[in-house]
Formats: C-alpha cells, structure tokens, sequence
C-alpha cells in the first residue's frame, strides 16, 4: 500500500509539473503575441507622429519663410534706391534649374544695370553666410540672363547670431535687420562697399 500511495504521489508531482509547464508556454506565448501587438502599435504611432511632425515643420518653414521675405520686401526697393542702387523690380523666390542641379533665390531686386539677391533667414549665423556666398559664386551660372548686371548680395534676418552680420559685412554683403512694417532696414554703414558678384573677383571667396 505505501508503494502504490509513493508512486500515486510521484504521478502526481509530474501531473502538476507537465501542467505548470504548460502554463507557462501558454503565458509566454501569450506575452510574446501582446509584445508584438503593442511594438506594432508603437512603431505605427511612431509612423503618423512623424508624418504629422514633418507636416507641421514643412508648414512652419513655408510659412515663416513666406512671412520673413514678405516682411523683407516690403520697403527694400525704397531702401535700395536710398543707397544710390536704382532697383524697381523685386521677384520672389525665383527659381532655376541646369544640369540636373537648381537653385532658388528668396528674392530678386532688379534695374537696367544691377541686380540685388536676398537670402532671408529667421536667424542668421556665420555658416548661413559663407553658404550664401557659395550660392553667390553659382548665381551667373543659374541666372545667365543677368550676367552682364551688376550684382551684388544681400542677407536679411530677424535675428543676428554669431556676429553673422559683421562677417556679412566683411563679405561686401548687404545686411538688412528686419522688423515690423517700417522698421526694415539696411545695416552696412555709409562707407560700404559692395561686392560685385558679377565678376570672376568679386565671385571668388573671401572669408
């Protein structure tokens, strides 16, 4: 009789471990089916944050920028006549392509005999200006039409970091702070010289 009772208790000792290990295979599959449920779901919020987040920043960049050039324009013809150059024309965000490569100016003031390009920024910092002065050198090259203008550059900003505008200056660049409506103005002082881009010197960098 103790046998028979000893080995209906090892029987069920195993019994009750073949069902706990059952449960824990059927727990772990169960984990393992939720983990991959909630990292899909993870991974799609994920996807349209994203999505949304780079629609909101496209959006802002549009639009400040739009704001920026409008602000930027709206007394820079007046100003530049100011300074002796005679310009009546401004285009907004021009564009062109050559080669497979192009190029985009925020805003182009034009005469007979000179041409000023605006790069309009939010915040100018020294590598804007040696990015625009790359630009600068590429100009005739995009804009052939202009080759034989004068041409001179010009960064506005609502804001100046790095000491961006005296390196601007020390470029031949026009700086123009950018305010409210009647606040726009041209920085360079009365003794500046411009650059001339048009011409192979005047394209070659400075720095």
């Amino acid at each position: 009789m103790e046998v028979q009772e000893h080995e209906r208790n090892i029987q069920e000792i195993w019994a009750l471990f073949r069902e706990t290990d059952r449960q824990l295979k059927a727990m772990s599959q169960e984990f393992e089916r939720r983990s991959k449920e909630i990292d899909e779901r993870f991974k799609e919020t994920d996807k349209r944050t994203g999505k949304k987040m780079d629609k909101l920043a496209g959006l802002f960049d549009s639009q400040w920028g739009k704001l920026m050039e409008s602000l930027a324009e709206g007394g820079l013809l007046k100003l530049f006549q100011q300074r002796g150059i005679r310009v009546y024309q401004i285009f907004q965000r021009a564009k062109s392509r050559r080669n497979g490569r192009h190029m985009e100016v925020d805003l182009l003031l034009v005469n007979d005999d000179e041409i000023v390009v605006v790069e309009v920024k939010t915040t100018l910092k020294a590598d804007h200006v040696k990015d625009f002065l790359g630009d600068m050198a590429e100009f005739p090259e995009f804009f052939h039409h202009y080759k034989d203008l004068k041409t001179y550059g010009a960064m506005a900003a609502l804001r100046m970091e790095q000491k961006s505008d005296r390196f601007a200056q020390k470029q031949g660049l026009f700086v123009i702070k950018v305010g409210g409506e009647g606040m726009t103005e041209i920085l360079n002082d009365s003794e500046f010289t411009a650059r001339d881009f048009s011409s192979a010197e005047g394209r070659g960098a400075a720095f």
